[in-house]
């Protein structure tokens, strides 16, 4: 299977959909990132360098319901841009022909309908399903995970996560896969990806990305296993800040905040071994 990035139309009922948002993650740091060298393998999958986007929201509970509507990450450039994903909603000026459109609420109901397995493995807080909101958005998804070792807390926790993602992906083989993944490694505390330190900052927010990385090529091996047609979108849900303009954290508007990478990669199907001879 060869990933290319590319903007063929995701077709529903023959792709599986891959989505892996990147939590807290900013743009001058994944940017600089891949410039330099640091993160190669998403430098092999997005060969052209992350795509520079607007995010809808400035925290992962209200970016994440967005998303799901589809409402992703919106290219900077000034003008209309039409989506990959829609629900159906009368007087869309951003749906084109291309615009995978589900007759749903959200793309995990919508995909459900059309015969998909939906899963989250989830990481941050708001899908630790320990309380009515931190469920909202795992209930969306006919599977859905969490514990500790998938959350902020963990060092490993992304190669918790990746391993569970490869692991659905393989038992639903033959089926039809929406899966998501929310990275947590990323998001603060971020502080035991840089050897002495002790405080979170912009080099340890650098260092977990880089440790995210090294993990990655477990989620890409299982998705080219599948031999499916497969569309990966990789995006930051938003920014964080490290006291710029006196400012840490996030869910403020400011541009390190709305300013996130967007990448997709398509995967094409492949035939095994002794098909089509």
């Amino acid at each position: 299977m060869r990933p290319f990035l590319a903007r063929e139309p995701f077709v529903a009922g023959e792709h599986d959909l891959v989505l892996v948002t990147l939590d807290t993650l900013r743009f001058d740091v994944a940017e600089r990132a891949w410039r330099e060298g640091r993160t190669p393998t998403l430098r092999a999958l997005l060969p052209r360098g992350w795509e520079r986007r607007h995010t809808p929201a400035s925290f992962t509970l209200a970016a994440h319901q967005a998303f799901f509507a589809g409402f992703l990450p919106t290219p900077v450039a000034p003008g209309r841009h039409a989506r990959r994903f829609a629900m159906r909603f009368e007087g869309s000026e951003t749906t084109s022909e291309a615009t995978c459109v589900l007759d749903a609420a959200d793309i995990p109901s919508g995909l459900r309908a059309l015969g998909y397995h939906t899963a989250c493995v989830g990481g941050t807080g708001f899908f630790n399903q320990r309380n009515p909101l931190g469920r909202v958005l795992p209930d969306l998804f006919a599977e859905a995970h969490w514990s500790e070792a998938l959350g902020v807390t963990d060092p490993r926790s992304t190669e918790h996560q990746l391993e569970l993602a490869a692991s659905i992906l393989a038992r639903r083989a033959g089926q039809r896969v929406f899966l998501f993944v929310n990275v947590s490694a990323i998001h603060q505390p971020n502080r035991f990806y840089l050897p002495g330190a002790t405080e979170d900052s912009l080099a340890s927010h650098e260092a977990a990305l880089t440790y995210v990385d090294a993990q990655l090529p477990r989620l890409v091996d299982a998705i080219t296993a599948r031999r499916a047609p497969t569309l990966l979108l990789l995006c930051a849900d938003h920014g964080t800040l490290y006291g710029e303009d006196g400012y840490v954290g996030h869910r403020v508007g400011h541009p390190i905040v709305w300013t996130v990478p967007y990448g997709e990669v398509f995967f094409e199907a492949r035939a095994r071994d002794g098909e089509g001879t």
